[in-house]
């Protein structure tokens, strides 16, 4: 049986870390859905816990293959990287538009882009911690 192709491994990891599932099999989800055994809270409160709480939560082993997600103590310092990686270039990038284009001041630039460098990044994290993922795990396959 032939081995896959490069193209084809890399395009089918970036693809399971763009749906944030294991890099390897595809069928674990990376990070669990919310599982609320309180039902007196708000609504709000509710939705406060599964944002905050859950978001930055990541399972340790897939379910389905075994790999496990952080190999080793700081690993996901790389997924810090990845997420600078994105983040620094829109926001540069998005401020010379901005400036050039519009003639927007610094101030406005600053109060627009400021609040982006903060909140993007967050957001970005899951994406950031799968996306490392896999590029970690094609560069150093786990046996």
């Amino acid at each position: 049986m032939p081995s896959e192709a490069p193209a084809g491994r890399i395009a089918r990891a970036l693809g399971r870390a763009v749906r944030l599932r294991c890099p390897r099999c595809g069928q674990t989800p990376l990070f669990p859905r919310c599982e609320l055994g309180d039902a007196g809270r708000s609504r709000v409160a509710t939705r406060a816990v599964r944002w905050f709480g859950h978001w930055f939560r990541m399972r340790p082993v897939c379910a389905f293959c075994g790999l496990r997600f952080e190999r080793a103590q700081g690993y996901f310092v790389g997924a810090i990287y990845v997420n600078y990686a994105v983040t620094t270039p829109i926001a540069v990038g998005g401020a010379l538009v901005l400036w050039r284009v519009a003639g927007l001041d610094p101030v406005w630039q600053l109060a627009l882009w400021g609040p982006f460098v903060v909140v993007f990044p967050l957001w970005f994290f899951r994406w950031s911690r799968s996306l490392w993922l896999a590029v970690e795990l094609l560069a150093n396959p786990e046996p």
